[in-house]
């Protein structure tokens, strides 16, 4: 119903500038003309035609910008708009002595360019100014806050969003993130991914509603124990999985999206958008072991190999230790002597010297006596 009102109003306007359009003609030219009626026709057909298509572009512009504006942040549309009136306060200011010039008749077609142009180039450039710059408004909202002054100036860039996945909030180690201060900004979870929880939470298999209750229990959790910090984005992208949406999400937001899945994380990348592997992330924290350290290992189980055995980190890491096969609760001196490191984790190999070792921990680096160190350097222990 709107497009067909729009497509009839740019019909007649068209129809009626070429029908009235005549009389702007110069009268030299009306002169020469035998039918003026006929002239009239004509124009106004012409008219009528040229607003037929620019009632079709229109068309298409406004089902786009109405699908933007559907889609689009709250915060982010307000911006916009707050730079595109202030872009068009500023082009009319200066319009404003041009419009009360006295110009010659011949060239007061200036008068109605002039605005035209101003307004657009104002406007659009108010409105990339907002989108790029709109932080720069914390200013205005809150002069008093230094915080606010410094991301105004530049000086301080502003924490990002992180906008999470649903395996972040099924793993439950964003929980930890958080207290622990290592995530700054706001969180922001996207409707997209409510729905998806909520659909596991009531699926028939048993482990699917397991994991679905799980992440609704802990995004209740977060919102009371960080109050407005976790967002709901209630916007409902248009996409064919909670992946693309939350893609539009982050690109639309200049968040970060935050995830534990590796091929997620990958076609973000693709796509130049910043994104934090949880997984990566976790692997970038554990310790370092190099070729060469004693371990003091704890043997969980025989190995696949003969003559294997495996322990773990105290972080989980797997360590594969030759010679310790059958020697399943005992915690023995290895050297490692190599690690094995892909995208899903790190495998640790070393090397068992088949002695027991007494230690109360699973893993810990093997250290001399502090009497053996005393023998080799007899001032280690002396007065400093």
């Amino acid at each position: 119903m709107v497009d067909s009102l729009i497509l009839i109003l740019f019909v007649i306007s068209g129809a009626a500038a070429g029908w009235l359009g005549v009389d702007l003609l110069p009268e030299q030219l009306l002169l020469q003309v035998d039918n003026p009626e006929g002239l009239r026709t004509v124009l106004g057909g012409f008219g009528a035609f040229f607003g037929v298509i620019a009632g079709v572009f229109f068309q298409q512009l406004r089902r786009k910008l109405m699908q933007q504006v559907r889609t689009m942040p709250t915060d982010l549309l307000v911006s916009r708009a707050v730079g595109l009136i202030l872009g068009l306060l500023v082009a009319n200011l200066l319009l404003a002595p041009i419009l009360l010039l006295p110009l010659p008749w011949e060239v007061i077609f200036v008068k109605p360019l002039a605005a035209v142009l101003s307004n657009v180039f104002f406007g659009v450039s108010g409105y990339n100014l907002a989108e790029v710059h709109g932080r720069t408004l914390l200013r205005l909202f809150n002069p008093s806050s230094t915080e606010a002054m410094l991301v105004a100036d530049g000086v301080l860039q502003p924490a990002s969003a992180k906008i999470l996945d649903t395996s972040v909030i099924i793993d439950g180690r964003i929980r930890g993130l958080l207290a622990s201060g290592l995530l700054e900004g706001q969180v922001i979870v996207a409707q997209s991914v409510i729905d998806e929880l909520q659909a596991l939470a009531d699926s028939g298999n048993a482990e699917k509603r397991g994991r679905g209750r799980r992440g609704l229990k802990l995004l209740s959790e977060l919102r009371e124990q960080y109050g407005r910090r976790l967002v709901v984005n209630i916007t409902r992208y248009e996409g064919n999985g909670v992946d693309d949406k939350l893609l539009l999400l982050t690109a639309d937001t200049g968040g970060t999206l935050l995830t534990a899945d590796y091929n997620l994380a990958k076609v973000a990348e693709v796509k130049e958008l910043k994104v934090l592997n949880l997984s990566e992330l976790v692997i970038a924290l554990r310790p370092e072991v190099q070729p060469g350290d004693e371990l003091l290992l704890k043997i969980a189980r025989d190995g696949k190999e003969a003559d294997q055995g495996v322990g773990y980190l105290d972080d989980g890491t797997m360590v594969v230790v030759e010679g310790a096969r059958g020697r399943i609760g005992e915690r023995l001196p290895v050297v490692v002597t190599g690690a094995l490191q892909n995208p899903t984790g790190r495998i640790v190999f070393a090397r068992g010297d088949g002695a027991p070792a007494e230690a109360n921990g699973e893993a810990t680096t093997k250290r001399k006596p502090r009497q053996e160190r005393s023998k080799a350097n007899p001032q280690a222990d002396g007065p400093r």
